[in-house]
């Protein structure tokens, strides 16, 4: 409750890091409180990253490092300030009234009928709740301080880091994986109970400029270009399919973000997704070609496309440390926790650090519905993931 009371939306037009310096205020608090349960080595450096230690116990100095990591910041799709939580115990499978205009009914949303008799924690309607990462930062620390209180438990040192703008891709710009110091980690960011993800999408964003010519339309006969009806052609000439609201699994899509224009000028931005790096090196060139065949009806190219590259499928990184995964496998199971081995359709600051030199795959914190109104949490879940957590720390 402490951490989702913060407004910590990061913000994809910002030219500083952090993206919005309201970040920084609960990066801070979070440095504070690393500090008040006993953690050591803890610091915040110029980017906003807070680092810090749990020593290792006696004797078990020698083992690997493990780090675990977690975003503060929130996403743009939707407000996180004033976030007034509901909390819903004994769920008895009903809908759960957020206000007079929405609900979280499991018509909707079927994942509920499992969470019967759990603690939910769901927003009001009028903001995201921020478990996203907000439950990843609170089940980690919830874990160490466990840790730092039962020092019976042995384990090796253990390094913990929360990043800003994991939201809008630059969650690990600056990370300094070197001085995190880690053998390998694990992102807290996943959703339901046992997911553990080591595959995720391939990502890159791709912007178009249009440029057409107005003329009076009562004498536009062969003189007109209208951006908005060649914005228009470029979306329907993209596999129909291909489409996030049409895919599952292991299936990649074209999605168009934004769009907006006049008849003299548009802009759509789209992201490119897709698990396989050969059918994802061959949705951009089928987009590049699909500009190239739009220009080629005019003397001189109307139609300019940026395509960049955002991040990569951890997967490659990560199945050459076999054991990294089993760890997790086997702290999940010890939990009383189903692991859940999926792809993420989506990415997370591990899927970078993997390729930075940190094999990260990322587990489950209990959250559902991220980025909107209609997102929640189970407490009951969220104990597992802290067990899981200790489990991960501690068991050999």
């Amino acid at each position: 409750m402490r951490y989702v009371a913060f407004d910590t939306q990061s913000d994809p037009k910002s030219e500083t890091y952090p993206s919005s310096a309201k970040q920084l205020a609960l990066l801070n608090h979070l440095l504070e409180e690393m500090l008040a349960i006993g953690m050591t080595e803890v610091e915040i450096d110029e980017h906003g990253y807070v680092m810090g230690t749990l020593p290792a116990t006696k004797g078990k100095d020698n083992e690997d490092v493990i780090g675990f990591i977690a975003h503060v910041d929130t996403a743009p799709d939707m407000s996180g300030a004033n976030v007034k939580p509901i909390i819903t115990q004994n769920y008895d499978g009903c809908d759960i009234l957020l206000n007079e205009q929405y609900r979280l009914s499991p018509v909707e949303f079927p994942e509920l009928k499992a969470l019967q008799g759990h603690t939910i924690i769901s927003t009001d309607g009028t903001t995201l709740l921020g478990a996203d990462d907000k439950a990843g930062i609170a089940e980690i620390l919830t874990a160490i301080e466990y840790l730092i209180e039962n020092p019976e438990i042995e384990h090796g040192k253990i390094r913990v880091g929360f990043t800003p703008d994991e939201e809008i891709g630059a969650g690990v710009d600056y990370f300094n994986v070197e001085k995190f110091g880690a053998i390998y980690g694990y992102t807290v960011d996943g959703s339901v109970e046992g997911e553990l993800e080591y595959e995720n999408f391939n990502a890159a964003s791709a912007k178009i400029v249009i440029a057409g010519r107005n003329i009076h339309p009562g004498y536009a006969k062969g003189k007109m270009i209208n951006a908005l009806h060649l914005a228009m052609e470029l979306n329907t000439m993209l596999p129909f399919a291909d489409k996030p609201e049409h895919t599952e699994g292991y299936e990649g899509f074209y999605h168009l973000t934004q769009m907006s224009g006049t008849v003299e000028n548009a802009t759509m931005e789209y992201i490119i997704r897709d698990h396989s790096s050969e059918k994802f090196e061959q949705r951009k060139v089928f987009m590049t070609e699909v500009v190239k065949l739009l220009n080629a009806r005019f003397d001189e190219p109307r139609i300019t496309l940026t395509l960049k590259d955002q991040y990569y499928n951890m997967r490659k990184m990560v199945e050459p440390h076999p054991a990294i995964i089993e760890r997790a496998v086997r702290a999940m199971e010890l939990a009383g926790v189903k692991p859940l081995i999926k792809p993420i359709r989506g990415g997370t600051d591990g899927s970078r650090l993997s390729y930075m030199g940190l094999p990260c795959p990322n587990i489950f914190t209990g959250g559902a519905n991220f980025h909107g109104r209609f997102e929640y949490i189970s407490l009951d879940t969220m104990e597992r993931a802290v067990q899981t957590i200790i489990n991960i720390i501690a068991v050999r």
